[in-house]
C-alpha cells in the first residue's frame, strides 16, 4: 500500500497545484477575487510542502513576488529537505537581479536536497556568464546525483554564452551529436567557426542541416563555412536554402556579403557586384563591400567603377592606411596594364600610381624604400625605352636607401644598378660608369647572364 500510495498522493498534488495555478494566472489581473479558493487550498495541503511551493509558483508566474515568498517559507517550514522552497526563494531573487542571493538559495537546495537537480541546474545558470566554470564546477556535482543529465552539453552552452568558445567546443565536442539539441548544435558549430576552424564546423552545421534542411542558422553556418574552404559550388547551394528555403530565416547584410564572395569565387561577378550592393543597402556602414565590388568590377575589367568605389572605400575609411593606398596605386597599375587601355589612359593611371607612391614615402617614412622602387618601376614603365631616364633619380635614392637598411641582402641592389648601368650606357654613353654598375651587379650575381652580356659589350 505504501509503495502504491506515494505517486498516486505526487499525481494528486500535481494536479491540484495544476488547478490552482489556472485559477490564479485566469485572476492574475485581480488577485483578490482568489483568495477563498487559496485559503481552501492551503488548508487542505497545510503540511504538503510541494503543494505550498506549487502554490508560491503560480503565485510568482502571476508576478506576485509577495505571495510567492510566504508560500515557498511555508513550504520550507513543512518540509526543510524538499528543493523547491528554496529553488522558488531564489528565482524570485534572480527576479530581482541579485544573483548572488539567488546563489544562496539554490545552494541551500543543493545541500537540502541533494538528489533534486534542479537546485544545482539553477546555482549554475546564475553564474554561467560571470564564472562558467563556477557553473561547471556544480554541474559536476550534478553528475554524481545524476549520471544521465547531459552536463557536457550544459557546460559547452554556459561557456558559450560567455564568449569562451575554446572552452565550449571542448565541452560540446564530448557529446555526441545526436544528444545535441537544435540551438546548441547552433552554438556548436558557430563556436568553431568563431575559432576559424571551418572544417571541424563545417562537420557540425551539415549534421545539423541534414537533421532539419529547412533550419536557417545551420544553413547559413553551412555556407559561410563552405565559403571560407573555397568550395564555392557547395557555398552558393547552401547560400540558396539559406535564402529560398529557410524557415524563418531573417537575411542580415553580412549574408548579402557572403553571397557576394561566393559568387566572386565562382566567377559570377555580376552576380556578386549584385549582392554586394545589397549589403550595402542593408548596412552602408560595411565599408569593406566597397572594396569588394572594387574587386568584382576589377575581374569584370571595368576600371572606372573599380576605382570610383575602391575611392569611395577610401574616403570613408577613419585613417587610410598603407596598405590601402598601396591597394589604389595598385589598381591604377593594374588599369595601366590592361589592354583595353587606351596610351594616353595607361599614362594617366601610372602617373596617378607614382603620385599615391610619392605621398606614401612623404607620409609614412618607414615605408619609403618599397614606395620609392614602386616610383621607379612606374616611372620605367613611363619611359620603356629610357630615352628619358625617368626611372633614374629613384633607382639612384632607391639604391641608397637599400644600403642603408637592408645592408645585408645585397640582392636588392641589382635591379637599381642593372637600370643605371643600361641607362649611362645607353644614354649618357659613359662606358665608364656604365661598366662600374654592371660589375657591381655581376660582383652580387656572378652568374648573372645580362651582366655578363652588357661587361662583354663594353670590353
Amino acid at each position: 500500500m505504501t509503495v502504491v500510495s506515494a505517486p498516486v498522493m505526487a499525481q494528486n498534488t500535481d494536479q491540484q497545484v495544476a488547478n490552482i495555478t489556472k485559477v490564479i494566472m485566469d485572476n492574475k489581473s485581480n488577485l483578490e477575487a482568489v483568495e477563498d479558493q487559496v485559503k481552501d487550498f492551503v488548508k487542505e495541503n497545510k503540511k504538503n510542502p510541494l503543494a505550498l511551493a506549487g502554490l508560491g509558483r503560480a503565485f510568482f508566474d502571476a508576478k506576485d513576488t509577495t505571495s510567492a515568498k510566504k508560500y515557498a517559507e511555508m513550504a520550507i517550514d513543512r518540509g526543510k529537505n524538499e528543493a523547491e522552497g528554496y529553488i522558488l526563494l531564489g528565482d524570485i531573487e534572480a527576479m530581482k537581479n541579485d544573483g548572488g542571493a539567488a546563489a544562496t538559495w539554490y545552494q541551500q537546495a543543493t545541500i537540502m536536497d541533494p538528489q533534486e537537480p534542479q537546485g544545482y541546474i539553477k546555482y549554475a545558470s546564475v553564474y554561467r556568464k560571470r564564472s562558467p566554470e563556477l557553473s561547471v564546477q556544480m554541474l559536476e556535482k550534478l553528475r554524481t546525483v545524476d549520471p544521465s543529465y547531459p552536463v557536457d552539453a550544459e557546460a559547452g552552452h554556459f561557456f558559450y554564452t560567455a564568449n569562451k568558445f575554446q572552452d565550449a567546443v571542448k565541452y560540446y565536442g564530448k557529446v555526441d551529436l545526436n544528444q545535441l539539441k537544435d540551438n546548441y548544435l547552433t552554438e556548436f558549430a558557430t563556436a568553431e567557426y568563431l575559432l576559424a576552424d571551418s572544417k571541424k564546423s563545417l562537420e557540425v552545421s551539415l549534421f545539423g542541416a541534414n537533421k532539419n534542411p529547412r533550419s536557417a542558422a545551420m544553413n547559413r553556418i553551412t555556407f559561410y563555412n563552405y565559403t571560407d574552404l573555397k568550395d564555392y559550388k557547395n557555398a552558393l547551394k547552401y547560400a540558396d536554402a539559406l535564402f529560398n528555403n529557410s524557415d524563418s530565416a531573417k537575411i542580415s547584410a553580412r549574408d548579402h556579403q557572403y553571397y557576394g564572395y561566393a559568387y566572386m569565387g565562382d566567377s559570377a561577378f555580376d552576380n556578386a557586384i549584385e549582392q554586394f550592393k545589397k549589403a550595402l543597402e542593408m548596412n552602408a556602414e560595411l565599408n569593406d563591400v566597397r572594396k569588394q565590388l572594387s574587386d568584382a568590377y576589377i575581374a569584370k575589367g571595368d576600371f572606372t567603377n573599380a576605382l570610383a568605389y575602391y575611392e569611395e572605400y577610401l574616403n570613408k575609411a577613419e585613417k587610410k592606411s598603407v596598405t590601402d593606398l598601396d591597394g589604389l596605386a595598385r589598381l591604377y597599375m593594374q588599369q595601366a596594364a590592361s589592354p583595353a587601355q587606351t596610351e594616353e589612359a595607361k599614362k594617366e593611371a601610372l602617373m596617378n600610381a607614382d603620385k599615391i607612391y610619392g605621398q606614401m614615402a612623404q607620409d609614412a617614412p618607414s615605408n619609403k624604400l618599397y614606395a620609392t622602387l614602386q616610383r621607379a618601376r612606374i616611372n620605367s614603365q613611363l619611359d620603356p625605352e629610357t630615352t628619358q631616364g625617368l626611372a633614374k633619380p629613384y633607382y639612384e635614392e632607391y639604391a641608397k636607401l637599400a644600403q642603408a637598411e637592408q645592408a645585408d641582402n645585397p640582392k636588392l641592389l641589382i635591379e637599381p644598378y642593372w637600370y643605371l648601368g643600361y641607362y649611362y650606357m645607353n644614354v649618357e654613353k659613359n662606358n665608364e660608369q656604365a661598366k662600374a654598375y654592371f660589375q657591381k651587379v655581376s660582383e652580387i650575381d656572378p652568374e648573372n647572364p645580362q651582366a655578363k652580356a652588357a661587361l662583354d659589350a663594353l670590353q
